[in-house]
């Protein structure tokens, strides 16, 4: 069955080449005419789709396998643009099965303690406050229609071109690591794995956390791709410091502390990770240096 990508940029091109190998079709929305071109010469169907448009043009919603990969709106406690994909599958049809990808963040602060999926949201910065009213629009909608809802909350990916080099480029200060929170990653391709599973096999209304299990702090994640790509690790500051140097949204990831449980993601999900740490999944970000003669 065709695959429907609603927002595909970084992660829905991925998903859509893992599908694609497997000769699956696949179709994915984008905004602008220059991405369309992008995505037609990796053999994707483009469609033409803004979620901040009052309506969208027909796409083949209904009974559709459909991830929705869109970030929730720039500002505000709310997302409408959930809110108006979930109209439009009122006025076109709804999907059979629908994969949201949320974030970790619905989770708040939790003092560093071990959570799962058992654990009570409690967003607190606006853009987790944007994702769980999302995830709370799909739930709502998922009762209502019938169809199938299948939760992802991804901890922060990265890959190859997903990297904060310009940062450390620029030599901005990072809090240092005794003051540092926890915080949890998840290489690339192992998300798209744990998102083609979760449409295969997923159990209709749950929630799955999607990490490496193996939490670290953003001060070590830095100073880690510092030194493969070849640069100055940043320099490190105080908490008092970074209330005064870090920008507003640096902060906020900073002033959350928790660690990942992924042991639902792993067994119900069947997922054995390619990359379960940074020692395994930042080297692979990066070109391999030549043989020497």
């Amino acid at each position: 069955m065709t695959k429907l990508i609603i927002g595909c940029g970084y992660l829905g091109q991925r998903v859509a080449a893992h599908y694609r190998e497997s000769g699956i079709g696949i179709v994915a929305t984008v905004r602008s005419r220059s991405r369309a071109r992008q995505l037609e010469q990796q053999g994707i169907k483009p469609l033409i789709a803004d979620l901040g448009w009052p309506s969208l043009p027909p796409l083949p919603l209904a009974g559709s396998n459909l991830f929705y990969f869109v970030p929730p709106a720039a500002e505000g406690r709310s997302d409408p643009l959930s809110a108006n994909m979930v109209n439009e599958f009122r006025r076109q049809g709804s999907p059979r099965r629908l994969v949201y990808l949320s974030t970790t963040g619905v989770y708040g602060d939790c003092a560093g303690d071990w959570v799962d999926e058992s654990r009570a949201p409690s967003p607190v910065v606006p853009r987790a406050l944007r994702r769980w009213d999302a995830e709370q629009t799909f739930r709502t909608w998922s009762r209502e229609s019938g169809s199938e809802l299948v939760i992802l909350r991804v901890a922060g990916f990265y890959g190859p071109g997903k990297l904060p080099l310009e940062r450390l480029q620029r030599g901005l200060p990072m809090l240092r690591e005794e003051e540092a929170p926890f915080s949890n990653r998840i290489h690339i391709d192992d998300l798209v794995r744990v998102c083609v599973a979760a449409m295969a096999r997923g159990r209709p209304g749950e929630i799955y956390n999607v990490s490496d299990g193996h939490p670290t702090t953003m001060t070590d994640y830095f100073d880690r791709i510092a030194d493969l790509a070849g640069l100055a690790r940043p320099p490190k500051i105080s908490l008092s410091e970074a209330h005064e140097q870090l920008s507003s949204g640096m902060l906020s990831y900073l002033q959350e502390s928790r660690r990942l449980v992924n042991t639902k993601m792993v067994d119900e999900l069947s997922i054995r990770l390619q990359f379960p740490d940074l020692t395994s999944g930042l080297p692979a970000c990066f070109p391999p240096l030549p043989d020497r003669p």
